[in-house]
């Protein structure tokens, strides 16, 4: 996910009204703003790559339920079950590596001073993690750049989360679900997997942690994270993808989705949601403003951009995870 860190707006350019020398030496300052900051910072975004890869070995070990009734037994399972936990761990930071990785290389691309990945690891969580998140200085991207650094996380991602949700799927045996099993619903693009890799099973599709293998889960967290980063709202990937296509009518998308969201929680009691919904009403529904929204995004982009819309259908599970 990237987050875009915007900066004042409304200075006015010295280098507007200087003499012809002050005004050529204001110009190597003015690319110099753009560039990315040499001083970025390493040892909080390692520090937190680490915990995270720790805390989704640990999710896996633990076969994806990290409860246990004290440390002595979450050791145990860690050191009997470390080679399916190290799988997991592999898989999962490995779709989130080259999604977050996809937002900084572009980042560099157009010159965005952009930070290093802050992964967010979560042991107490299934998945062992809540995603990572890298900051941008987007107030100087234009349209077309802010289109750029928003769309190349997901698909970048995609690009991992698709192989790995294959091999999952190939893996998985028939079962049901324990008692106290609670159960994963899948997304749409799993269903259209199934009906591929394995016709006929598509309707026996039942994800729960008896039946879950890492590849499977770590596919499903991939595609949960890459589906809810996708949807058009407020500074989320798909906000800057859609305020890119639609300029200022995306604002009126992202209200109508969050009136829907609401809506949806309250008919389907799927309360999980809930902080999402609260943390994008705090931000804000609305896409601010890019530098330059008349910069032309040219056909591929639109044609692109068009085709991304449909990530959140594909991947996002709208009923989330239930309990049996």
């Amino acid at each position: 996910m990237a987050a875009d860190d915007r900066m004042p707006e409304g200075r006015s350019d010295p280098a507007a009204t200087a003499p012809p020398d002050a005004r050529a030496a204001a110009e190597p300052r003015e690319e110099e703003e753009t560039a990315p900051d040499p001083r970025r910072r390493i040892g909080l975004p390692l520090l937190l790559f680490v915990a995270t890869c720790a805390s989704t070995l640990f999710a896996g070990a633990s076969h994806w339920e990290p409860f246990f009734s004290n440390a002595q037994a979450a050791w145990q399972a860690v050191l009997r079950y470390w080679p399916q936990g190290l799988l997991y761990m592999a898989a999962v930071m490995g779709i989130l590596l080259t999604h977050e990785m996809g937002h900084f290389v572009l980042a560099l691309r157009h010159r965005i001073p952009a930070s290093l990945p802050y992964f967010i690891p979560v042991p107490f969580l299934p998945f062992g993690t809540m995603g990572a998140v890298i900051g941008m200085s987007g107030s100087g991207a234009n349209r077309r750049q802010m289109f750029d650094l928003g769309i190349a996380g997901p698909l970048a991602g995609l690009v991992v989360a698709i192989p790995v949700a294959c091999i999952g799927i190939q893996q998985l045996q028939p079962g049901s679900p324990t008692v106290s099993d609670f159960q994963m619903h899948p997304p749409l693009i799993f269903k259209l997997l199934a009906h591929v890799l394995r016709p006929g099973y598509e309707g026996d599709l039942i994800l729960c942690p008896s039946t879950m293998n890492p590849f499977l889960m770590a596919g499903w967290v991939g595609m949960l994270i890459t589906g809810l980063n996708m949807l058009p709202v407020s500074q989320l990937d798909g906000g800057h993808v859609a305020y890119a296509l639609l300029g200022r009518r995306a604002h009126l998308l992202g209200r109508g989705l969050l009136v829907a969201s609401i809506l949806f929680v309250l008919v389907t009691e799927q309360y999980g949601w809930v902080l999402m919904i609260v943390l994008v009403t705090l931000i804000g529904t609305d896409h601010p403003p890019t530098a330059d929204d008349r910069a032309p995004l040219g056909w591929p982009r639109r044609l692109l951009g068009w085709a991304a819309m449909s990530i959140p259908i594909l991947c996002f599970p709208p009923m989330g995870i239930t309990a049996q």
